[in-house]
């Protein structure tokens, strides 16, 4: 919520300290502790999230061509608890934890991306990276992960498109049926947008979580000029 430097950084084996907020991995859970102002409208935000992984994986996947950008899904199948004091929140659910990391700029090798995840009802989780290159290429990865630990491939069906946000994104969704249920838009940005939307995965009629990532909208000078007034910066 607030871009800082190097000063303000932490970390070692079991924490990673950002300011006033935390992360830190105990032997069977890991909590956020959030400490921070919300922006351009100042409001405190002080709570907690903490996640119960379910299953831990260590794999690893390539998200580019050349192999530069890598993503992660360190625990697909997850119970949190979200309690915060201000605003007063509350509430338990199911969660998702990922890694993404890069060796350069991510505008770099990308034009767009869709992402989605889905829960199936025998407690595995769908998850499909549908990722477009600047070269012209795209890949297209699409895992199972069970409770149980294992991974497995599937072909996904083919896009269909879920309508235009607010800041005018296409979204795009790999989803098998005839039609797509009710959508709802949770974050409308200029250059990322999450929903939730009713879709088929692996057969099932299932709430999908789906993200739009546009990398031209991104790195372009408008966009850079608005970022810190969304996001506050301290050097």
């Amino acid at each position: 919520m607030t871009e800082r430097g190097a000063r303000w950084l932490s970390r070692g084996r079991d924490f990673y300290q950002l300011g006033p907020s935390a992360v830190h991995w105990h032997a069977d859970r890991l909590t956020i502790e959030v400490e921070e102002w919300s922006n351009p409208i100042p409001r405190r935000l002080r709570g907690r999230v903490t996640l119960h992984p379910e299953q831990l994986f260590s794999q690893v996947e390539h998200l580019d061509t050349n192999g530069l950008h890598r993503w992660g899904p360190l625990a697909p199948n997850s119970r949190i608890e979200v309690d915060f004091s201000q605003p007063g929140l509350r509430w338990q659910g199911r969660g998702y934890l990922d890694s993404n990391e890069g060796d350069e700029p991510i505008d770099r090798p990308f034009v767009d991306w869709d992402w989605s995840r889905s829960e199936q009802s025998d407690g595995s989780c769908a998850v499909v990276y549908d990722v477009r290159q600047r070269d012209g290429q795209e890949i297209l990865l699409a895992k199972r992960y069970s409770a149980s630990g294992q991974i497995t491939d599937f072909v996904p069906p083919g896009r269909q498109q879920l309508g235009r946000t607010g800041w005018r994104i296409g979204r795009q969704l790999r989803s098998g049926g005839a039609s797509l249920g009710s959508l709802r838009t949770l974050e409308d940005t200029p250059f990322y947008a999450r929903s939730m939307v009713q879709a088929q995965s692996l057969g099932e009629q299932v709430p999908v979580m789906h993200e739009t990532l546009v990398l031209d909208r991104l790195v372009s000078p408008v966009v850079q000029w608005m970022l810190p007034w969304r996001m506050p910066r301290r050097s």
